[in-house]
């Protein structure tokens, strides 16, 4: 809120410099942001009173929206990269799911590992969860579960994370 939107009685000001001028009421304040030339702006409203500055508003709003695009740079965002194997895959095959795993981790990713039962497969899903368990012990190293395996449908998954 700026200027005549403000419509508490009285707010907490501060000067144009960053400096502390007091309480006082809202037309006092306006009548010290006109002199300077400059806006009064509302930046904590839930505070008891409401704290105003005394800012340009269009200079104010730049820097907020620099702030937030900083922000938002320096977030990682973390996808899920997902590795499917079947019940009946091969001690190479698998080592080479691992190495593939192994990478996607250290670039910082998750990593959901699928086992996909087919047809007649299904009839053994309990007797197959050795594989994930397999895989998740090779990665120990350098991973962590973050989700135990579960069945899904014609599926059993389980997700791991890299360790902090």
């Amino acid at each position: 809120m700026i200027n005549e939107q403000i419509r508490d009685k009285e707010v907490r000001v501060i000067g144009e410099n960053g400096e502390m001028v007091g309480v006082m009421s809202v037309k006092d304040a306006m009548k010290l942001a006109r002199e300077a030339e400059l806006d009064l702006v509302k930046i904590s409203p839930n505070a008891k009173p409401p704290v105003c500055k005394i800012v340009d508003y269009g200079k104010y709003r730049y820097e907020q929206a620099r702030k937030e695009k900083e922000a938002k740079k320096k977030q990682k965002i973390v996808e899920i990269k997902e590795v499917r194997l079947s019940p009946n895959i091969e001690t190479n095959d698998l080592n080479t799911k691992i190495s593939a795993a192994r990478k996607f981790l250290e670039k910082g990713n998750k990593v959901k590992i699928t086992l996909r039962f087919r047809g007649r497969e299904m009839a053994h899903m309990a007797s197959t969860k050795h594989i994930l368990d397999d895989f998740a012990e090779q990665l120990a190293d350098c991973s962590v579960i973050e989700k135990p395996a579960k069945v899904e449908g014609r599926s059993m998954s389980l997700i791991l994370a890299e360790k902090k």
